[in-house]
């Protein structure tokens, strides 16, 4: 029997939705029936992936969030349950980097880095975990309790260090533990939060790149000779989002097509 994912009902907050990845997230929970809040900094794209989702039957509202300032976090996650209701799902998406060796890496590299990568995921992800947390102890008891889904988005340099983005595989490795370290406290008030690794996955934001000297040469090392496509992480995506993973906490899940064996 086929496994479908119907996430009608529940409330999608991503990150970082406005291009790459977190586009690509958005339009799939949308399309499984989550009203999706789409936030970042760029208010104008989020506006035309509202349009686009809703055209297509989906349901969505738009939010402004700096993950870098802890006020726009508060006014983003109030302003997301005014519009949609309770965050069944956060999607925590947002991410940078810089790319250089480490011999090389300023002070300003290192914060722009931690900043968004460490700090701000962290932070989103607390205020999001502590209205779950009030709803949980509002439950007449613990069989009652909503469920929660909070899914990182890390990466296969969280596991493995890769050649000038060292710093950038620092932040990411800083997101696995802090996955960890949420789930083992949060998973008592029905609060599930795991990690997505990806590899290289080909996106409009790096497009160009696989098309010179060096990307053409990092295709060449890959096991397969080939990029990951965002729509590769759809599986793993529902899954984690749905009540199907009730029995997966802690998980630190790489999709890199092998490349961190």
């Amino acid at each position: 029997m086929a496994t479908t994912f119907d996430l009608s009902g529940k409330t999608a907050l991503v990150t970082g939705a406005s291009s790459g990845l977190g586009e690509r997230f958005a339009r799939v929970l949308a399309e499984n029936g989550a009203r999706v809040v789409l936030a970042s900094r760029r208010l104008e794209r989020l506006k035309e992936l509202r349009a686009e989702i809703e055209a297509n039957g989906g349901s969505a509202c738009v939010v402004q969030l700096d993950v870098t300032d802890a006020d726009s976090i508060s006014k983003a996650i109030q302003h997301a349950e005014e519009e949609a209701g309770p965050i069944d799902v956060l999607v925590n998406n947002s991410g940078v980097s810089t790319t250089q060796r480490l011999i090389d890496v300023t002070a300003e590299d290192f914060d722009f880095t931690f900043d968004t990568n460490v700090k701000g995921a962290f932070f989103v992800a607390q205020a999001v975990g502590r209205r779950m947390i009030e709803r949980a102890k509002a439950a007449p008891d613990p069989a009652h309790m909503p469920r929660g889904r909070i899914i990182n988005i890390a990466s296969l340099g969280g596991l493995r260090v890769v050649a000038q983005i060292g710093v950038y595989c620092m932040s990411k490795a800083a997101v696995i533990h802090m996955t960890r370290a949420m789930a083992n406290e949060w998973g008592r008030y029905n609060i599930n939060v795991n990690a997505i690794c990806p590899g290289y996955i080909r996106t409009e934001l790096n497009d160009h790149h696989w098309d010179t000297e060096g990307g053409r040469k990092l295709i060449q090392m890959l096991p397969r000779k080939r990029l990951g496509k965002a729509e590769d992480l759809d599986g793993i995506l529902l899954l984690l989002s749905s009540d199907q993973s009730d029995f997966v906490n802690a998980a630190i899940i790489s999709a890199d097509d092998g490349f961190g064996a």
